[in-house]
């Protein structure tokens, strides 16, 4: 797996593609931090990371899925999968590999907005004036979040050799999955049922973790989530090996 994981992050760090991705990922980030007038960091009255919180799973959804859109489909259009199979490697190691290192690529993203963090820290009133705890509680979020998106466009990209139906494909389980859940959640005909059909969503465990409070039930889910889509990765896989 250690030699799958290095391969591909050689291959992400060598594309120019990767590095447009995370610049436009900070940027926009960027604009919606210090520069829009709605969510201006600096127009709150109070030093908060909120618009960074709320925003990045947004962004995110197209971030992970340009990240993860080429991972098996690009393998499948030239072929290589015959190859890399011949290798002493299992499936699980390759699904693995190609995960970790997808999911790597989000954490560089996510570290220079440690930037923003400090920013925020130094503008308080007195300084270091802000949640500290509610903050690092919602960059653990953010890691399990880029954990099940990866996982989704692993999934996605498993299914095709088109990596635009991919991207697009991962685009919309991923927004279904963090969204949808609480939306239908509001529907009057299963009153009894909301707290199960929103506690399904991604966006209510998000929520959770991102008030600083690390529950293990929202790690589990996290982790259970993750591993469902990447036992279909797998599966997908080897159905076409």
């Amino acid at each position: 797996m250690g030699s799958i994981f290095i391969k591909e992050l050689r291959a992400y760090l060598s594309s120019l593609i990767a590095y447009i991705i995370v610049v436009v990922f900070l940027l926009a980030i960027g604009l919606f931090m210090w520069v829009y007038p709605d969510t201006n960091a600096l127009d709150y009255g109070y030093s908060t990371l909120e618009t960074l919180f709320s925003m990045a799973p947004w962004v995110f959804i197209f971030l992970v899925s340009a990240i993860t859109m080429r991972s098996l489909a690009e393998e499948k259009k030239a072929r290589t999968l015959e190859f890399l199979r011949t290798h002493p490697v299992g499936d699980w190691q390759i699904v693995l590999g190609k995960f970790l290192a997808a999911w790597t690529l989000v954490l560089f993203a996510l570290i220079p907005t440690l930037l923003y963090f400090f920013t925020i820290y130094q503008l308080g009133s007195p300084k270091g004036n802000v949640d500290v705890g509610a903050t690092w509680g919602s960059y653990v979020g953010l890691l399990m979040l880029g954990a099940c998106y990866t996982a989704i466009g692993m999934f996605a990209s498993s299914i095709t050799d088109n990596q635009i139906v991919a991207f697009v494909l991962s685009i919309f389980l991923c927004f279904f999955f963090y969204s949808a859940f609480a939306q239908i959640s509001k529907f009057d005909f299963w009153v009894s049922l909301r707290p199960l059909v929103e506690w399904t969503g991604i966006s209510y465990h998000y929520d959770s973790i991102s008030r600083g409070v690390i529950d293990t039930r929202d790690i589990v889910y996290f982790l259970s989530f993750t591993a469902v889509f990447l036992g279909l990765t797998k599966y997908n896989f080897s159905g076409r090996a």
